[in-house]
């Protein structure tokens, strides 16, 4: 094992501090208030995820719920149907996609940004089924209003990629999966947290299942993607016209 992950099926939540960094000018106005000043970008190329299998049952969603909503965690837990001898692999966050700034396409300022997004934690439960690993995995975030922004809705671009990753052969995609997530800002507040939990991440075992100790669910803020997706379809050239006809 390369030390990223447990035997059996299990649960694990990585905690962040919400803190601007100085060195962040665009963020100045907001310092104490959110965390991380990376600025936010794509996981990676999208690939295609493999047939569905049954997920855990509905009491491990409630789990992960318990995490990211704050109360007690309990141990490590082994799902029917879990091989103990294979690992959960962990989450982490994209190094570049961290941070999501919301402000004008032209020169940003500290006096335009509108909002900026922070992962708070995350969580991950998976299961074996049918020679599929199964995974749920939750995030929490906060939404923290800029000196441009107000009350509304803010949709959070989320990415997921699962991938393989060694020193010798680099990164594989396995599958990934892009996210809307509207969060609502309510009239005379500065911020709003959010709670997402993905509950189809299926892909099939690797041969050996050592390989999974490899394995690893990258998550970040996608804007690229979420811009590409609002654009308006292009319009068809117009049909010509028949000619008229001479009486």
């Amino acid at each position: 094992m390369n030390g990223r992950g447990m035997s059996g099926t299990f649960q694990r939540v990585t905690t962040r501090r919400f803190g601007l960094i100085a060195a962040a000018p665009l963020l100045a106005l907001l310092a104490g208030c959110a965390g991380g000043s990376v600025s936010g970008g794509s996981v990676g190329p999208s690939a295609g995820a493999p047939a569905a299998a049954t997920p855990p049952s509905s009491g491990a969603l409630g789990q992960i719920a318990g995490f990211l909503s704050g109360s007690s965690a309990k141990g490590p837990q082994t799902a029917t149907g879990a091989q103990p001898d294979v690992n959960c692999p962990p989450v982490d966050v994209r190094r570049g996609a961290s941070t999501l700034t919301i402000g004008p396409t032209g020169d940003k300022t500290a006096m335009t940004l509108r909002y900026q997004v922070d992962f708070a934690r995350e969580a991950r439960e998976c299961a074996v089924t049918g020679g599929n690993m199964v995974m749920r995995v939750g995030v929490e975030g906060r939404v923290i209003v800029g000196p441009a922004g107000g009350p509304g809705q803010v949709d959070v671009p989320l990415r997921m990629a699962v991938v393989e990753e060694t020193p010798s052969s680099g990164t594989h995609p396995v599958l990934t999966k892009f996210i809307l997530i509207p969060v609502v800002i309510a009239p005379n507040q500065g911020s709003a947290t959010f709670t997402h939990i993905e509950e189809g991440i299926t892909f099939p075992l690797p041969t050996p299942t050592a390989q999974l100790d490899d394995y690893l669910v990258y998550i970040g803020f996608d804007p690229v993607t979420a811009e590409a997706q609002a654009k308006p379809a292009p319009k068809g050239k117009p049909k010509p016209q028949p000619a008229a006809s001479a009486n």
